[in-house]
């Protein structure tokens, strides 16, 4: 038992409370994964966020939607580990440390490997330690304890493992391939790292001339320079046009070069002339008609994307520059004729954003085919991997049943360099887990693997697989959930999937929950050219981070995009605001209260019951919905309840008996007090964790932290449905009187005569039990109830469910605005009648709606035509 001081400071300051308690967390361990027995677990691994900077809107809002259910996690008992990392993100972060070094004067090729790799584990160091601060400041419960890096050494033995094992199994092959290459970064990418973007370019129309000179043969390209490299022109074999000339020869211009006329069932008659110019080096199509037909493959490109030796004269030029030489040399030898206008998709590196050269290149590839049945079949069964939508579900498997095979290799230095060795004599290939004996004679191959490769092994190189008595693996894997943004479904979320069944024979996550990217308010993608981005930390520092988690959380549905807005950031700051005052306010009624003095057996008014029963009905949805991952609606229900029913409704009843007479009523309130407060902070918990903390401790209270404090179960002997009917007469009378006054100009202070007429002795026996909430909140100097009370005339009236109100107004009622104002009221209930009786008549909704949905329609329309009827009564009697 722990009862702390129950004081508070009068204002919340987020700062200084969100410094406190993270370190308060780290030093009492409560994050880490104990792994004790009869516990059960509940594993999430973080996306790793690269190394290439700090985080975004976009870490801050995956990673808090994880630490929501990780903490609730860990409050509902379960041996909770949400496992902690970092990825080396190859081309991004060499990029950066190179662009660093370019600001020195310096290249990579100056330093040499060794020395740039040096250079490249600073940059980790000094990133890694920035993710760390930004994940403290967020508040996430992360065990540290079991961090890892794409690049320890034990991830790096399981990247070896899986390299040498699908080497064996024939899964993983080297070829010659038309690859997509990044000139700027000169590396090769998988064609999931390339972006398409509409580029306004041309068709070029030129004439072959035929070598026996007998006329010509019409070919047009977007790629002119890339003619150099033409090894045939290709027609299809039923087009009567070419029929003739297949198996004829042309003479390439410029190059003066021979080349053969093919035919192949590739090229579409209907399309331009019906003749294509074929550049097996340069084109990912043409390299197949090559294999075809045994053409040459001549690159007529370097890997800065300059023209090499076998581009003859041009040799040096920039491709680009290239294109405009060799379009005037053509068009001076009359060969090019016609320049048409083109819009056309064009491929761009996502990392570096130069445009992406088609280009023959020997490189490592992942033979994807037989790993994408597996995962297909995965989803055929009742073990699937859940997607959270399910719509997304389509979008993985439109992309696995279509796969092409993963190019693997990246020509940098960061990363895990490829397990293959060249023998330097007989170039005979060696892979294995470790350097072929004698060293001398073999040399390793220079390129890493691709970065998605090693992530791909997250969720179980993290555990310690490959070392089958690993206890992390054989406890926590598979994970619970992955959460992540849709933007990365094929280049991660499918990967593991492929790895975790080809290695563990197990999905590597029961669910995948997706969201959406944040935006700015008016839609756009945050970017820096467009300079809407917004750091979290700046968010944090002005309104705190549980302020901008709440925003971050509750701001979407599943899969949707978010919208960022300042304005509703600082409304969740107000929402913390509105929790602390009411909490100052409770714990100062409390007098000391201790966790043994709590107690909820005394005699309870309807407004205790009322709210006992909200705080169970929330407890019930709140667990419900949290395991449906509709964290949006959890915001609404915790920020209606704690907002309305507890802050603007109970607490001010509750000053009734607090500032009362009656100390048996004081003790009960006191205590439902404690009570509601208590659960309601461990509710709020998971998404705002710092200021729920802070009220905790200054709670009479069990343990250490709220972060272990139980989670709460709804409890039958708390849940009163009576009171729940009771409160709401209550209310609907207590704002429909308040609502007149205002009507009228009639301020609170200023005291009325009401009357209430019940419809029943029931109803009249309810108003009864709640006469002093009546009395305290409607202030009227007479409060008359009873069932058969006559309408006073000039009277202000309103007609509610089970009752009539009257407000006798002398003098400040206006009779033929009233008049006019139930005019308007009828006109309402005719149209509600109206709606409810269609729905009611429409056969179509009586045969398919729950009995349940068709009963609540009934009470619905009863309501309405008795509400209908008094107010038509109302009426006459004022125009009598």
């Amino acid at each position: 038992m722990v009862n702390q001081d129950l004081s508070m400071p009068t204002k919340y300051d987020p700062k200084d409370t969100e410094a406190k308690w993270y370190p308060f967390w780290l030093d009492g361990k409560f994050f880490e994964a104990k792994g004790e027995e009869g516990k059960k677990p509940y594993t999430i691994v973080i996306p790793p966020p690269n190394v290439t900077g700090k985080l975004h809107l976009g870490h801050a809002w995956d990673t808090t939607l994880q630490d929501i259910l990780i903490r609730t996690k860990r409050m509902q008992g379960y041996d909770a580990l949400w496992l902690p990392g970092m990825d080396h993100a190859g081309i991004a972060t060499q990029a950066k440390v190179e662009g660093k070094l370019r600001e020195e004067g310096l290249s990579r090729y100056d330093l040499g490997r060794e020395k740039f790799l040096e250079k490249s584990w600073e940059w980790k160091h000094e990133y890694a330690d920035f993710i760390r601060k930004q994940w403290s400041k967020l508040g996430l419960s992360l065990d540290y304890s079991r961090e890892r890096f794409t690049l320890d050494e034990g991830l790096s033995k399981a990247v070896r493992e899986v390299f040498v094992k699908l080497y064996e199994k024939g899964l993983i092959y080297r070829g010659e391939y038309i690859i997509n290459w990044d000139p700027q970064t000169k590396t090769a990418l998988s064609d999931i790292e390339v972006i398409y973007k509409d580029v306004q370019g041309a068709f070029y129309h030129m004439k072959y001339p035929l070598a026996d000179g007998t006329g010509y043969i019409e070919v047009a390209t977007t790629r002119p320079e890339t003619m150099l490299g033409d090894t045939a022109v290709a027609v299809h074999p039923e087009d009567t046009r070419y029929q003739h000339l297949i198996g004829k020869k042309v003479k390439l211009p410029i190059v003066g070069r021979e080349i053969e006329i093919v035919a192949d069932d590739y090229v579409d008659m209907e399309f331009g002339s019906g003749a294509v110019k074929i550049t097996p080096a340069h084109d990912p199509n043409d390299f197949e008609i090559g294999n075809r037909h045994n053409l040459e493959r001549i690159l007529v490109m370097d890997e800065s994307g300059k023209m090499n030796e076998n581009a003859g004269k041009y040799e040096g030029l920039d491709r680009f520059e290239c294109r405009k030489q060799i379009v005037k040399d053509l068009q001076d030898a009359e060969v090019l004729f016609k320049i048409e206008e083109h819009m056309h998709s064009v491929g761009h590196s996502e990392r570096s954003g130069a445009v992406v050269e088609p280009y023959l290149s020997t490189q490592w590839f992942v033979r994807m085919g037989p790993l994408a049945e597996e995962a297909i079949k995965l989803q055929k069964s009742e073990g699937k991997v859940n997607f959270v939508p399910e719509r997304f579900e389509k979008t993985y498997l439109h992309w696995i049943e279509n796969i092409r095979d993963w190019c693997i290799s990246r020509q940098l230095w960061w990363g895990h360099r490829i397990p293959a060795w060249y023998h330097k004599e007989t170039k005979e290939v060696y892979v294995g887990h470790e350097a072929p004996a004698d060293l001398e004679n073999w040399t390793q191959d220079e390129d890493v693997l691709d970065t998605w490769f090693s992530s791909a092994l997250w969720p179980f190189s993290t555990m310690g697989w490959p070392d089958k008595d690993a206890a992390d693996f054989n406890r926590y894997y598979s994970t619970d959930v992955l959460v992540t943004g849709y933007d990365i479904i094929y280049f991660w979320v499918a990967r593991m999937i492929f790895q975790g069944l080809e290695f563990t024979g197990e999905r590597p996550f029961k669910d995948v929950l997706i969201h959406g990217l944040v935006r700015d308010s008016e839609g756009r993608k945050m970017s820096k050219s467009l300079g809407n981005g917004v750091d979290p930390m700046d968010v944090i520092d002005k309104y705190g981070a549980d302020a901008l988690r709440f925003f971050l959380s509750t701001g979407s549905s599943p899969g949707n995009d978010l919208r960022f807005y300042w304005e509703k950031v600082e409304s969740t700051w107000n929402f913390g605001n509105k929790i602390w005052n009411a909490s100052r306010f409770a714990l100062m009624n409390m007098e000391g209260l201790t966790y043994e003095e709590i107690d909820l057996t005394g005699k309870k008014s309807i407004a205790d019951q009322w709210i006992l029963t909200r705080l169970q009905e929330t407890i019930e949805n709140v667990t419900r919905l949290i395991d449906a991952y509709e964290f949006g609606e959890v915001g609404r229900l915790l920020y209606n309840f704690i907002w309305d029913d507890f802050c603007d409704w109970y607490i001010e009843m509750a000053k009734l008996p607090l500032y009362g007479e009656d100390e048996e009523a004081k003790k009960t309130t006191r205590s439902i007090l404690a009570y509601v407060l208590d659960h309601t902070m461990k509710l709020l918990h998971p998404f705002m964790p710092f200021i729920t903390e802070e009220i905790w401790q200054h709670l009479p209270h069990v343990g250490e932290s709220i972060t272990v404090a139980p989670w709460p179960v709804r409890n039958e002997m708390l849940v009163f449905p009576e009171a729940t009917k009771k409160m709401n007469l209550l209310k609907e009378i207590i704002r429909s009187v308040r609502n007149t006054r205002a009507e009228l100009n009639v301020p609170m202070s200023k005291k009325i005569e009401l009357l209430i007429k019940a419809k029943d002795s029931e109803v009249l026996s309810n108003l009864e039990e709640g006469r002093s909430y009546l009395e305290k909140f409607c202030n009227p100097d007479q409060l008359i109830l009873g069932t058969d009370l006559q309408a006073p005339e000039k009277s202000m009236s309103s007609v509610l469910t089970g009752v009539e109100l009257y407000l006798p107004l002398a003098g400040l009622l206006d009779l033929d605005a009233e008049i006019s104002r139930l005019e308007k009221e009828l006109k309402r209930l005719d149209s509600e009648v109206e709606r409810v009786q269609k729905k009611l008549n429409n056969q179509g909704f009586v045969s398919k709606a729950p009995a349940k949905v068709i009963e609540e329609e009934k009470a619905k329309e009863k309501d309405y035509l008795e509400k209908r009827s008094t107010v038509q009564a109302r009426i006459d009697e004022l125009k009598a």
